[in-house]
């Protein structure tokens, strides 16, 4: 069991934005279909607006499971790159997992729900992990890539937006942390594990920032165990 709590890390912290990646949607072949997507992204080379819905010149072809203010900036670890370039024999340039903001020296161990970043005059806060699907797989022509995503917890996590602005690569400064926050690493696995966890689900839902379909999906399972 992973401990719920993050390793102190005082307000302060400064962690790297190495790059800001958009994209817009485009069609590509996953199991023979045609399948549109927004994953392809490229780092951008000036300053991106960001915005409650996302950010300029990004497009997500699927509204309903991808962007939206609780899922307005995706954010992925640089660190994990090595291990994925050595499972998927190839190397990965900025944007490899369709981030919006590919970071450094943080990772999902260490990074609670509901902890307010700053960068520049754009404020955020850590709403949810990514959950990988199959345009991950589409993209790198790997079907059980998702999976492995999801089951090493190394799944990067969404930002909503507090305060809009433009953003550029930086530093990126930890504002505040709740004090009942509990890690992106541990709500990956009351998530994807911990499906009669109902202590960890609650710990989980009592996180105000936690975004509103994992609020309802948690929900609802605690509801389902409690007529079990």
């Amino acid at each position: 069991m992973s401990n719920s709590t993050a390793p102190h890390i005082a307000p302060g912290s400064v962690y790297p934005l190495l790059a800001v990646n958009v994209g817009a949607a485009s069609e590509g072949r996953f199991k023979g279909k045609i399948a549109k997507s927004g994953i392809n992204k490229q780092r951008a080379q000036n300053a991106v607006d960001v915005h409650v819905e996302g950010l300029s010149g990004d497009e997500q072809a699927d509204t309903v499971n991808h962007g939206g203010p609780d899922k307005a900036v995706c954010a992925y670890p640089y660190r994990h790159y090595a291990y994925w370039e050595e499972k998927l024999g190839k190397s990965l340039e900025f944007g490899a997992f369709g981030e919006n903001f590919t970071i450094d020296e943080i990772v999902e161990s260490e990074v609670c729900i509901g902890d307010v970043f700053k960068i520049g005059e754009v404020t955020l806060q850590v709403s949810q992990p990514r959950v990988p699907c199959w345009k991950l797989a589409m993209k790198w022509d790997a079907d059980d890539l998702p999976a492995m995503v999801r089951d090493t917890g190394k799944t990067g996590f969404y930002f909503r937006v507090l305060t809009q602005g433009a953003v550029e690569p930086g530093k990126l400064v930890l504002v505040s942390r709740d004090s009942g926050g509990v890690t992106v690493e541990e709500a990956n696995r009351v998530m994807h594990r911990g499906k009669e966890d109902r202590e960890g689900m609650q710990r989980l839902l009592a996180v105000g920032a936690l975004a509103d379909s994992w609020r309802e999906t948690l929900t609802a399972r605690l509801s389902r165990l409690a007529q079990s």
